[in-house]
């Protein structure tokens, strides 16, 4: 028998437009117009597929921050950014390998126009889209939708099952055989093999079908972010991938076996699902050179910034008003970011931060694992989580690009393939098969009948 091939991390690459740092853009060597040079966006594309990456994931959202003050908001670095589904069409005809998954809220969105949308990013890459399903967090993106107020975190998290339903749903529209486009005959499909969906719940009417094709890996990679108790039931009910944000091995343990042991519920298993939670990585041939890189971009953070930043991320305004170097102020659960907001205020109890140091440790890894040090330090981290019932894989995020990016893919990847931890070539064409993910079968398809001897 051939000798069945050892567990392999799966990697994304978590791309903002000048890098996960708040400061990022003012890096000497930083990308600072990537919001709106496609060709550094194509490099950057290209990197993470030179270093054999699943995926890249491109973070998103549709409003301009409301939170900080003038002064604060005039030194973001991450104002403008490309819409996701025009850039990751874009890049797909540049790349061969390289998946691209897209963050798409659910709650401003249209489920119909969204399927269409993925499933059009689908057909272009040759099956290598994915989703990542969110429900809005900046407030702000109200806004801009028709609305004075956001929309409730229950209820967002409500219309967001639905939503995906319809969308896969929506995604099931043909078998993959429908098209006969037989010139000779003039038949161009079977309509029996065109499926009109029909739904109608609490949110969405939608008839169907969609008028694109089955994509190439049987639908869009469906990822799903949220570490809420809402959160963790929508990524066991659906979700192919799950991205998530934990500072600690006992934290992403924690979440990895509350995921997995939810599955059975909805008649899952745990081949169907990747956990991939964030990793900022800051990387040096030695230690002292990755903790100088790090504190270089430290200081390079405004208290503006940082104080802004920090309101963004947990969902609460005017924290201006406390002192900086006092404690973090008590406060209740906001409408926003949930789960973020409670692991970053956790954090800041069990270590006694002050309202400054957590402003100073949310400007770089937001929540997520931070790793400081040399390719083998970082690998450690890495093999331990991956190894112990932790994580699948991580969702690395680059402090700043390109030069971040760049030193993950020339120095820690080839520590993983070096352990036998990473690929050293691409699985498959399609993101599913590079992942290790099973392609779904479509709703409509008719079990197979098993034989019987005679």
């Amino acid at each position: 028998m051939p000798k069945a091939q050892a567990r392999r991390m799966n990697l994304g690459a978590f791309i903002h437009e000048t890098g996960q740092h708040v400061a990022a853009w003012r890096h000497p060597g930083a990308y600072a117009e990537s919001g709106t040079v496609f060709a550094q966006a194509v490099d950057v594309a290209r990197t993470a597929e030179r270093g054999k990456f699943d995926l890249l994931f491109l973070a998103d959202s549709a409003a301009v921050s409301v939170f900080g003050s003038p002064e604060a908001k005039g030194r973001m670095g991450k104002t403008v950014k490309f819409e996701p589904i025009t850039l990751l069409s874009a890049l797909s005809a540049v790349t061969t390998n390289l998946g691209f998954v897209a963050t798409c809220s659910s709650t401003y969105n249209e489920p119909y126009t969204l399927a269409r949308q993925f499933a059009s990013l689908d057909q272009i890459s040759g099956g290598r889209g994915g989703w990542n399903l969110v429900t809005s967090n900046n407030e702000a993106e109200a806004f801009n939708h028709g609305r004075d107020t956001h929309v409730s975190h229950a209820d967002r998290y409500d219309r967001a099952a639905e939503f995906a339903e319809v969308v896969q749903g929506l995604w099931d529209s043909w078998d993959e055989d429908a098209f006969i486009r037989d010139q000779e005959s003039g038949v161009y499909f079977d309509p029996a093999k065109m499926h009109v969906l029909n739904h109608k719940g609490t949110h969405f009417q939608v008839r169907g079908p969609l008028n694109v094709a089955r994509s190439p890996q049987g639908r869009p990679v469906l990822v799903q972010a949220g570490a809420s108790d809402t959160g963790r039931d929508l990524a066991a009910r659906m979700a192919e991938v799950v991205f998530t944000a934990q500072t600690t091995f006992e934290q992403a343990k924690e979440f990895y076996g509350d995921v997995i042991a939810r599955l059975p519920r909805y008649g899952r298993t745990q081949q169907e699902v990747k956990v991939l939670p964030g990793l900022y990585p800051v990387v040096g041939r030695t230690e002292a050179e990755a903790r100088e890189k790090f504190d270089f971009l430290q200081s390079l953070i405004h208290p503006s910034v940082g104080i802004s930043v920090l309101e963004h991320t947990i969902g609460v305004p005017n924290l201006g008003r406390y002192p900086l170097d006092g404690p973090v102020p008590e406060m209740g659960d906001t409408n926003g970011p949930l789960s973020r907001q409670r692991l970053l205020l956790e954090a800041a109890r069990r270590d006694k931060l002050t309202l400054w140091e957590l402003c100073l440790l949310n400007a770089g890894p937001r929540g997520h694992l931070l790793t400081i040090g040399t390719p083998a330090q970082i690998a450690d981290v890495m093999e331990h989580w991956f190894l112990n019932g932790a994580a699948d894989g991580f969702n690395v995020m680059p402090a700043w690009l390109p030069g971040s990016l760049n030193d993950f893919v020339d120095m820690v990847i080839p520590e993983l393939q070096r352990r036998g931890l990473f690929r050293t070539e691409y699985e498959g064409k399609t993101l599913r098969e590079n992942l290790g993910l099973p392609k779904p079968a479509s709703r409509y398809a008719k079990p197979a009948v098993p034989m019987v001897a005679e």
